[in-house]
């Protein structure tokens, strides 16, 4: 599933070719995504695309009238390509500029969106995810203030999107090795002093993962179709049974919240 640098680097791959540009067509060619697309999403034909937005995993795509929201759900992606390249398969989503470029929504499995924001409103999507990870809003206070009393471990407790935004499974895994922290640590038993340490590894991890291009192991493409590169940087996530390239204990895997964990038994406490 697409995480947040993966969106962030669909965001950065598609604005140049498509922000101050203005629509000439949207075409829905599947509206039976993860919610029915509303037919309001066509109204900005004719209009221009001021800027390319994210927040968390969702990207919005604003005008003068509102915003498309965009989510990639588990397998979907983003191409720019010429409008006269013949479609593929399961490309649900398309719109077209008079720079003759079309921006496509492909996804596979259909758990992907495309939906409308009114301007001066909130999508009920957004009103209660945390703060943004890559901004000054997420502080390790802020982690230490929501963790208290929580017997969730906290592996879940960062990838909560109430708590912070953004923060998938390959990230949690990583940044949690490189703080020395058990993923099954209940929350509310982690100190500031380790919060503090714990917060700016996740910044800087993600924001790796974005220089890198995200993050490439099953469906994630860019919009230019090259794959991300952080794959190759990964410490635990995807190693069980390797050696821990700290101290060459051989990694475990268990289960959380149903998603794979990754640690070294010797390294994180």
């Amino acid at each position: 599933m697409p995480e947040l640098p993966e969106v962030e680097v669909s965001r950065l791959g598609i604005s140049p070719h498509i922000e101050k540009q203005t629509v000439s067509k949207v075409l829905v060619h599947n509206a039976s995504l993860r919610w029915p697309v509303p037919d309001e999403v066509k109204d900005i034909e004719g209009l221009t695309i001021n800027s390319v937005r994210r927040r968390a995993k969702y990207l919005m795509l604003d005008t003068d009238i509102g915003s498309v929201i965009l989510h990639l759900g588990m397998s979907g992606h983003l191409r720019i390509v010429p409008i006269s390249e013949p479609l593929k398969k399961h490309d649900h989503i398309e719109i077209h500029f008079d720079n003759g470029k079309a921006l496509r929504l492909n996804d596979a499995r259909r758990f992907g969106a495309c939906l409308w924001q009114a301007p001066n409103e909130s999508h009920t999507l957004f009103a209660k995810l945390g703060p943004e990870p890559l901004t000054d809003e997420f502080t390790a206070d802020h982690l230490f203030e929501c963790s208290r009393n929580k017997k969730v471990p906290i592996k879940q407790f960062i990838m909560d999107n109430h708590v912070v935004v953004g923060v998938g499974n390959i990230y949690a895994n990583e940044s949690l090795f490189k703080a020395g922290i058990h993923p099954k640590r209940e929350a509310g038993k982690v100190s500031l002093k380790r919060y503090k340490l714990l917060t700016p590894i996740i910044k800087d991890t993600l924001a790796a993962a974005i220089t890198q291009g995200g993050t490439t192991l099953k469906d994630f493409a860019q919009s230019d179709g090259k794959p991300g590169y952080f794959a190759q940087q990964l410490l635990v996530y995807g190693r069980k049974g390797e050696e821990c390239v700290t101290c060459k204990t051989v990694l475990k895997e268990i289960r959380l919240g149903q998603r794979s964990t990754v640690y070294c038994p010797k390294c994180q406490n």
